[in-house]
């Protein structure tokens, strides 16, 4: 591996010279405004590492047959050379990249181009079929083709902070398993067809303009944390209650004057502050135990509650105090009223 080193007398990183055969250099965040052309000679180059830099320009490295991993987050770049034959790592994240290459890798698993204002992607990107995480949050992107139901091994998407308003149906037809993130768009319904991502985990909607959510959304088997704050909400599904791992749910910033009568058993977390609420379900998840009540309508509690850690009931107008306040907090629960 090749560090960094300092040109003498200037303080500014420089470029230290290097075997032919270097497999890895490694130059993140230092201050590096240029990389010499003869990079792109190392036959041997796997991987260059050059995040949190000043570099505005790059030497084409569409020769580097050697090159896999290529990492340029935090740069100030504007455009971006031809792509090495054999990229399968691609990080170009909070760059001023235009456009992205209309020829990508075939073998790309990685490509991370959010923070760089694209208003489009090449075609090309949705015939990666070996695609695994792809990120193109932060952007200005205003639709997504159907063609990405196409990407059949990818794991993790981001689509958040862009200017979508519509979320493709095949966006249900994808591997997801780890996340997938969808915030901060224009969205105002959810395809039935999300409900076939029975094997993800992590699921984003918040800080969109979603009045309801479909009832398949209780088919998403496997999840584990669920953020829908910030849009218009006044109910929720009561399939929401068959998601048997879920363990978070983000609520905060709805409309919702009711929950659903069953909620998943394993919910742990539930925040439902700045809703509407003016009363609670006769029985709550029995291992919760972090409650986010603020700032709702409500005027009582349920004759009984789990034994929660945390219990914040500011800005409510409870009449009195109930009778179950006291039991938690002999229990230890910290109460905030």
């Amino acid at each position: 591996m090749i560090g960094p080193m300092r040109a003498p007398g200037s303080g500014l990183t420089a470029f230290p010279a290097v075997p032919g055969d270097v497999r890895l250099i490694d130059l993140a965040w230092n201050a590096i405004t240029e990389v010499p052309e003869w990079v792109a000679g190392l036959a041997g180059l796997a991987e260059l590492r050059l995040d949190g830099n000043g570099l505005r320009v790059l030497p084409d490295l569409s020769g580097s047959s050697a090159l896999r991993a290529l990492h340029l987050d935090g740069n100030e770049l504007t455009a971006f050379p031809g792509c090495p034959p054999g990229l399968e790592s691609l990080f170009l994240y909070g760059n001023r990249v235009g456009a992205l290459p209309d020829r990508l890798p075939p073998a790309l698993r990685h490509l991370a181009a959010g923070g760089n204002g694209l208003s489009d992607v090449p075609g090309s990107l949705w015939k990666l079929t070996g695609l695994e995480s792809l990120n193109l949050a932060e952007n200005a992107l205003t639709a997504v083709p159907a063609a990405i139901g196409g990407l059949s091994r990818l794991r993790m998407l981001d689509l958040g902070h862009n200017r979508l308003t519509e979320i493709p149906p095949e966006v249900g037809d994808l591997p997801l398993t780890d996340y997938l993130y969808l915030s901060d768009n224009l969205f105002t319904e959810v395809p039935e067809s999300i409900g076939r991502l029975d094997r993800l985990a992590y699921l984003n909607l918040t800080d969109n303009r979603l009045e309801r959510l479909p009832g398949a959304l209780g088919s998403m088997a496997a999840l584990v944390e669920l953020r829908l704050y910030n849009n218009r909400l006044e109910r929720l599904p009561e399939t929401l209650g068959g998601l048997s791992r879920l363990r978070e749910l983000h609520l905060r910033g709805n409309r919702l004057r009711e929950l659903p009568a069953n909620l998943p058993d394993g919910l742990s977390r539930l925040d439902v502050r700045d809703n509407l609420l003016t009363e609670l379900p006769a029985r709550l998840p029995a291992g919760l135990r972090h409650l986010d009540l603020r700032n709702n309508r409500l005027r009582e509690l349920p004759a009984d509650l789990p034994d929660l850690d945390k219990l914040d009931l500011r800005w409510n107008k409870l009449d009195g105090e109930p009778e179950v306040l006291g039991r938690l907090r002999s229990r230890g629960c910290v109460i905030l009223r």
